[in-house]
């Protein structure tokens, strides 16, 4: 079946299921294919680690190591890998050569954050996406921007792309958190809504879009690996 149809039909069966249900069925549907979900250890990831957590342990759990996250970051993806009890977490980081090749001396972020970007994040994420036929994201439509439209299921490419959370609202993701107990990233609490790396992600004043630190002062509002610096959805392995 083609991805485009078989991401609207499955737009129709599950326009009514809760995220749960969209997980469980996604990670066993044979016309799907193999998933793993990517996650950022950010913010709000934790609701969908858990949500895995509570189907499958072993569900491949991709993670990209760009070297250049806060170290609060790389910490609380251990401590919440280690509490959920997720079995197959893949680090993934850019390739050691093309660093050296293209950023040695870690600057590449100040000339230009799409390079960057791609350099840390995309080519990573693709290299760690070559065997599977989909991947699942925490976006959510509330984040606003190039997310007010998002679909649950989308042809991303030659994969599927779930987006389990799509209608979820931020107070949605605060009282799952709080039923279930789950570990908050330590820099929420100091004002960082959103947690991307160390030089691109600044503190949120109260008034502001939670990502409003994001890349703050340019236009740039996506890393890459859903949208390319035009807009669209990436075209490639990756996205």
């Amino acid at each position: 079946m083609p991805l485009k149809e078989l991401a609207e039909r499955r737009n129709i069966l599950h326009r009514k299921s809760d995220a749960q249900t969209v997980l469980r069925h996604a990670l066993n549907d044979v016309e799907v294919g193999q998933i793993a979900l990517v996650s950022s250890f950010g913010a709000e990831s934790v609701v969908l680690l858990h949500m895995i957590a509570q189907i499958d342990t072993a569900t491949p759990v991709i993670f990209l190591d760009t070297e250049m996250l806060f170290p609060e970051t790389l910490t609380y993806q251990r401590e919440v890998a280690k509490a959920l009890g997720l079995t197959d977490v893949r680090v993934m980081s850019p390739d050691r050569n093309a660093v050296l090749t293209e950023d040695v001396d870690g600057l590449l972020h100040q000339a230009d954050t799409d390079a960057c970007c791609d350099l840390r994040k995309t080519r990573p994420l693709a290299q760690a996406l070559a065997d599977f036929d989909g991947w699942i994201t925490g976006r959510k439509q509330f984040q606003g921007g190039k997310r007010t439209d998002l679909p649950l299921f989308e042809k991303d490419g030659r994969k599927i792309k779930i987006n389990p959370l799509v209608k979820w609202s931020a107070q949605d993701l605060r009282d799952y958190m709080t039923e279930h107990d789950l570990p908050r990233h330590p820099l929420v609490a100091q004002g960082y809504p959103s947690v991307g790396c160390m030089p691109c992600t600044t503190r949120v004043s109260d008034h502001e879009d939670q990502r409003a630190g994001r890349w703050r002062g340019t236009e740039k509002t996506e890393c890459g690996i859903h949208f390319d610096k035009n807009g669209a959805t990436r075209k490639g392995q990756a996205a």
